[in-house]
């Protein structure tokens, strides 16, 4: 028997799955049909597309598409599946047994502000499932922490017919649902995942070695709400840094040489609560992963009003704080100059009580962030995506939520002309060497690479390369980087040369010719630190 699944990404509030990230959701359904007996293969939707493989899935028992979005986001690695090609795929094997999983089974959309809509009627599919770890518990008859288990253990070899591979980064599934008790008005979280508890460590740990012995060497613990959460469950809901130091030890025992641990969500609130144990746990967290780590926040607003009206945890002063901590503790860097662990902020507009005071309230505090001297390594600004069963969804039907665009437009222009740029030339100085930037795509003589890690930062080399390479920084963008190849200096080409502070037309070409006498000395010694032998 054979099994074709077909990854059409996914991206949710605590999973992604948009390459170079490879979800938990295709491995445990690969995992399942592999225990099960089939010969499963696996194929990206990008895939796909580039080889026009739409006609060649006839030949398998079964057909499975896992994909959806319940948050909006723009994608450099992949482009997530549409309903119209779900629908070309599935017409061309009628004779499989075809199933439809993931969001995508329950609605779709693909943009922020607007609302997701029900595509099943329109899709010709034997089965669809939008809870895939019940589905996977069910078929395997198991309960889900055992059917988990082992579908993650024996679907981990799947990866090696990603077509990135070995340059992806595994998701992991650390925890599920929310550790509150009550919820935010548009979450997807509690839908299918009412009630939190936690992985055992040995089985995330055993996930991991077994991807390792697969080849992956980047993992990041991104299938959880609140990572500083983790274990809480195992100790009477209460905060558990011995949890988490076992989480993250085991895992650095098990796979010594590998090269990104990163993690996701927190919930800055949980955090000033939960202080000094919380605080423990971020330098736990510090002490184990590799730089560039990024506490992602779900602050969604600093409106008072807005936060209340839509249950979102904790106040103002409660985000300050944590920011405050995770910067005292992580803003460490390495030896390249990363480091190792900063909060990102993401913020949503268009919710539930919202007016022209709540723009400037958000532009204001990322502001006095900045003027305060706190770094934060990512500001995400979304539009609302409302998806059917949030409480907001339903609010929706009776009264029209969606961003005010103008407001929206003009805010974003100066939260990324004002403070993002600023906030990159802190937290990348020049010099910062970023390892093994993989490139993604070309523009003229420009390559675009991110290393692999939890949302890496965008650089743009004037070279071409083809092979993971090391950057150093030298200039900035609103959110991205300019950089050049860290190789000896004869092999730099012009348009590296002129990216280098302090050489500009008039020297580049004595530069090029080991002529520096006209440089000055700051220049000189940039270049002599980085680049000459």
């Amino acid at each position: 028997m054979r099994c074709v699944v077909i990854d059409g990404y996914v991206d949710e509030p605590a999973v992604l799955g948009v390459p170079p990230y490879v979800s938990t959701y295709v491995r445990y359904v690969s995992g399942a049909f592999i225990l099960k007996g089939y010969e499963v293969d696996y194929y990206t939707i990008d895939e796909i597309r580039a080889k026009s493989l739409w006609h060649v899935f006839s030949v398998y028992d079964v057909v499975v598409i896992v994909g959806g979005l319940t948050v909006p986001g723009k994608y450099v690695g992949g482009t997530p599946i549409n309903p119209f090609e779900v629908q070309k795929i599935f017409s061309n094997c009628k004779n499989s047994y075809r199933i439809l999983m993931g969001a995508l089974a329950k609605a779709f959309s693909n943009r922020g502000g607007s609302l997701a809509k029900d595509i099943s009627n329109n899709i010709e599919v034997e089965e669809t499932v939008d809870d895939i770890g019940r589905w996977i518990s069910e078929y395997l008859e198991k309960p889900y922490i055992d059917a988990i288990r082992s579908t993650s253990i024996s679907g981990s070899e799947i990866v090696q017919k990603h077509p990135r591979f070995p340059n992806i980064i595994a998701e992991i599934e650390v925890s599920l649902g929310c550790e509150r008790r009550t919820y935010c008005t548009f979450c997807t979280e509690p839908l299918l995942h009412p009630k939190f508890f936690s992985r055992p460590v040995k089985d995330i740990i055993d996930e991991i070695e077994s991807l390792y012995k697969s080849g992956v060497r980047a993992f990041r613990l991104g299938r959880s709400a609140n990572i500083i959460a983790y274990g809480s469950d195992f100790n009477d809901n209460n905060i558990n840094p011995l949890a988490v130091e076992e989480l993250y030890k085991g895992i650095r025992e098990k796979c010594p040489d590998l090269k990104v641990l990163h993690t996701d969500n927190a919930n800055p609130a949980y955090i000033s609560k939960n202080l000094p144990k919380s605080a423990d746990i971020l330098e736990i967290i510090v002490k184990y992963n590799t730089s560039g780590d990024i506490l992602s926040f779900g602050v969604e607003s600093f409106d008072p009003i807005v936060r209340k009206k839509n249950n979102i945890d904790g106040d103002v002063q409660d985000i300050d704080t944590a920011v405050r901590v995770v910067n005292e503790i992580g803003a460490v860097r390495d030896a390249t100059g990363v480091p190792k662990l900063l909060p990102g902020i993401n913020l949503i507009f268009g919710l539930f009580g919202e007016t022209k005071k709540t723009y400037e309230l958000n532009y204001r505090k990322l502001l006095d962030y900045l003027n305060s001297g706190y770094l934060l390594r990512r500001i995400n600004l979304r539009q609302l995506m409302i998806f059917p069963g949030t409480p907001i969804w339903h609010l929706a039907k009776r009264k029209t939520l969606k961003p005010n665009k103008q407001f929206f437009e003009h805010y974003k222009f100066i939260i990324r002309r004002d403070i993002d740029n600023h906030m990159l030339k802190r937290v990348f100085p020049q010099g910062t060497i970023l390892k093994e930037v993989i490139p993604e795509f070309q523009e003229g003589r420009i390559t675009f690479g991110r290393q692999l890690g939890t949302y890496p930062i965008l650089v743009g080399v004037p070279a071409q390369f083809s092979v993971p390479t090391d950057i150093v920084v030298v200039d900035y963008g609103q959110r991205s980087l300019t950089g050049v190849r860290k190789v000896n200096f004869s092999e730099l080409t012009m348009e590296e040369l002129l990216c280098l502070p302090g050489i500009g037309k008039k020297n580049a070409q004595r530069v090029k010719e080991q002529d520096f006498t006209t440089l000055d000395k700051s220049s000189y010694e940039f270049l002599k630190k980085y680049f000459l032998d």
